[in-house]
């Protein structure tokens, strides 16, 4: 049973609501921020107005403060901002949602002056003021605007994103704006970029701070025309904004054929997927696999299984990637997929590089198959990859111990002979795990016993006190 003294409601609702009173009053005075809670407390008793004047006033407060807000302070301010964000929320919105809506402008107006003034590289501040920008959505859907003016407020806020407070405003809007609003919107935008348009011919080798600036800007209104052109489903719209060079970039393709396909306009995808393969750079080249994965879902829609099916093979050996191999024999007809799998697993442990190959394998999982490679090519390991082999080693050591040693080994081996010392302790750990696993392996074959194993590292790197310190 707890004790009385312990700190709780339960226990606080005992003093009665005259103490409890007390001594709020009492801390509030003595702290600012339990003062205003109070306030607002209050407030709202009364009225969302009382609540949206109190407020107002903070909001006013806090956008003249020009004092610095470093690290130690800034919990404070989120807390401030937060609380008063809520309040806009739970105790404005709910019961006047038009009245919510415009104090929720008002709040997001700080993000620029708040931003200025403090360090936020924690990101308190911004995770306040990204929920802000989503209960605008929520709250305008709430207390129906008129369109165009939500338009222009959009507009607005739009060209005063100095810190991406603003990024997704046009999808968390969308709904309230409407074809109307939104088409409104599309035409302030177009004539904003048609005004700030410099044609190619009229920019010369050595453009000014402020052509760069404006071009920046230019791509700024592009890119929110494409989310404009979301919002209203109109994929043509959205390709309008890339000239056929950017079109070819693979990041762009890829968006470009997504949108298409979900349109049904599969040949349209192709045509611009492999657009991308024209281009100065082929998109294989990129990290991930965003290119060929849409190249194969637009196959796929077209009807061209086999052309899909090599590109799924194609990913998988390229980077011996899981999830390709997965599709890949998902799509074969039944009892041709065991004999397939085998023949890719037969291609990763032949595969050049054998520390992928392993963690390949043990992902897989075949663990039978990782064994005997680990054992077959210990030469070839690359202790320097220890992020994959740690979890190679920690796979296989349950049932395969001399498979895992090896694997340890060509991490210690690798850190000692490179003298990287701030990995003994790491490494010092692993030798301390092949010592307890040696009990384990009854017949170690044609490699060194632990015993052996450990005499000669004490041979070679007898100097290397930080490391034998550790094992000691």
């Amino acid at each position: 049973m707890a004790s009385k003294k312990t700190l709780n409601a339960k226990n606080l609702q005992a003093l009665g609501p005259r103490r409890l009173a007390e001594l709020l009053f009492e801390i509030g005075e003595s702290d600012p921020a339990v003062k205003r809670r109070l306030r607002l407390e209050l407030a709202g008793r009364e009225s969302p107005v009382a609540v949206a004047k109190e407020i107002r006033k903070r909001l006013v407060s806090l956008a003249r403060a020009r004092s610095f807000v470093d690290w130690r302070k800034i919990r404070s301010l989120a807390a401030d901002l937060e609380m008063h964000r809520q309040a806009i929320v739970d105790q404005v919105a709910k019961r006047d949602p038009s009245e919510g809506l415009d104090l929720m402008w008002r709040f997001m107006e700080l993000a620029d002056p708040t931003f200025d003034r403090c360090d936020d590289s924690n990101g308190v501040v911004s995770s306040v003021f990204r929920q802000a920008a989503a209960d605008l959505g929520r709250i305008a859907e709430a207390a129906t605007p008129v369109p165009q003016t939500l338009a222009g407020q959009t507009f607005d806020a739009l060209l005063d994103n100095e810190y991406g407070q603003y990024d997704s405003l046009i999808p968390t809007l969308a709904p309230s704006l409407g074809h109307e609003g939104l088409e409104h919107l599309k035409q302030s935008m177009t004539a904003l970029l048609n005004s700030k348009v410099i044609e190619p011919a009229e920019v010369e080798a050595s453009v000014t701070v402020s052509d760069v600036a404006q071009q920046r800007r230019i791509r700024t209104i592009r890119h929110l025309l494409t989310q404009i052109a979301d919002a209203q489903g109109d994929v043509d719209a959205y390709i309008a904004q890339y000239d056929e060079d950017t079109r070819k970039m693979p990041g762009i393709a890829v968006a470009i054929a997504r949108r298409l396909l979900a349109v049904n306009r599969a040949e349209e995808a192709l045509q611009a997927i492999d657009g991308a393969a024209s281009g100065r750079r082929s998109p294989r080249d990129w990290h991930g696999f965003d290119w060929e994965d849409a190249r194969i879902d637009v196959l796929d829609a077209l009807g061209r299984g086999a052309e899909a099916q090599a590109d799924r093979r194609s990913c998988f050996e390229r980077a011996l990637s899981i999830p390709h191999l997965r599709a890949y024999l998902k799509h074969l007809p039944d009892f041709d997929d065991i004999e397939a799998e085998e023949r890719a697993l037969d291609y990763v442990e032949s595969y050049t590089d054998p520390v992928a190959a392993l963690s390949f394998l043990v992902s897989w999982p075949d663990l039978d198959r990782a064994s005997a490679l680990a054992l077959r090519r210990k030469a070839d390991l690359n202790g320097g990859n220890y992020w994959k082999l740690n979890e190679v080693a920690d796979a296989l050591a349950g049932s395969y111990p001399l498979a895992a040693t090896i694997v340890l080994r060509s991490m210690i081996d690798f850190a000692l002979a490179n003298s990287q010392y701030k990995r003994y302790k790491y490494v010092a750990a692993n030798f301390l795990e092949c010592s307890s696993m040696a009990f384990a392996i009854d017949d170690f074959g044609t490699f060194e016993t632990h015993e052996a194993y450990a005499a000669r590292l004490r041979r070679e790197h007898d100097r290397k006190t930080s490391f034998w310190k550790q094992v000691s």
